[in-house]
């Protein structure tokens, strides 16, 4: 591949994995890590855990200018939401430790496949125009923000991916929140979540390609999670990824979350019903690539 033409498809790819993981963010809270890295790693045979560093970093400013939108519109709670923040940001740590010891492929598939499933929950069981959701009283939401948030937390750390997927099912169906407020709710938590998720990755990537003093298992497993090998964004090509993935998954949350917060219940349904059940259907399909690739 000539120099333009590898120029060429490093900006559409980035483009269209800003599409999907804007329109994720915007519309579902739906962490920009689940559509990024997976196909930086797919197409452009980037180092998946560098794919993940680019992919939290662009989720940081998208999940912010969702979340404002969200908050403009009084569809964000931050009470209970800086509760399960506090739980999900404790257990990310603890899980990204522990993660680190463990197969990712198996979790991740796991996650893949629960995007789908709350996809076709909006399609198939959507919520009602007028139907209140579901109340409960302050001490259960403070005790299930908490439960959730460990598991959430830890899910994050242990896999990667999943989290804002994760939060928007228990905002939504185990806290009762109706859909805006759960969506504003989990961009808002992913936010901080993505902040710390990417400094410690570029942190990890850097200490490790710089010859740092480096436990052997982390800089092992950095190494096995390579499909073009660590560089330690040394390279055009990463910042490349990084600038565009970080501008335009931004741009594209900000314009989903407006239209998210602007239309009718259904509507919304609808949208975040399909835009989860396409992006799942699409990571599977990447699954599927890079295993039949590797034969």
């Amino acid at each position: 591949m000539t120099g333009a033409a590898e120029v060429i498809v490093i900006i559409l790819v980035s483009l269209v994995a800003s599409l999907g993981a804007g329109l994720g963010t915007g519309l579902a809270g739906l962490s920009a890590a689940a559509v990024i890295a997976p196909m930086l790693a797919t197409f452009l045979g980037v180092n998946t855990y560098e794919a993940v560093a680019i992919a939290l970093a662009s989720d940081v400013l998208a999940s912010a200018v969702s979340a404002v939108v969200y908050a403009k519109n009084k569809n964000i709670d931050i009470k209970n939401g800086l509760i399960m923040m506090a739980c999900v940001l404790v257990f990310c740590i603890v899980g990204t430790f522990i993660g680190l010891l463990f197969p990712q492929k198996a979790m991740g598939i796991l996650s893949i496949f629960g995007t789908t499933f709350i996809g076709l929950k909006f399609i198939i069981f959507p919520e009602k125009e007028g139907k209140e959701p579901k109340q409960r009283s302050k001490k259960v939401k403070i005790i299930l923000s908490v439960v959730v948030g460990c598991l959430i937390g830890f899910q994050c750390g242990f896999v990667g991916i999943g989290g804002g997927m994760l939060m928007l099912f228990a905002l939504n169906i185990l806290l009762g929140y109706e859909l805006k407020k759960a969506v504003g709710t989990s961009v808002f938590i992913m936010s901080v979540t993505a902040l710390v998720g990417s400094v410690t990755h570029f942190t990890l990537i850097g200490l490790v390609s710089a010859g740092a003093p480096v436990p052997d298992w982390i800089s092992n497993f950095i190494s096995t999670t390579s499909t073009g090998g660590l560089v330690g964004m040394q390279t055009w090509k990463e910042w490349l990824m990084l600038g565009i993935c970080v501008v335009f998954t931004m741009v594209f949350a900000q314009v989903s979350a407006i239209f998210a917060n602007k239309v009718s219940k259904r509507v919304q349904n609808l949208a975040t019903g399909i835009t989860l059940t396409v992006l799942g259907v699409v990571m599977l399909a990447f699954q599927i690539v890079t295993y039949l690739a590797a034969r």
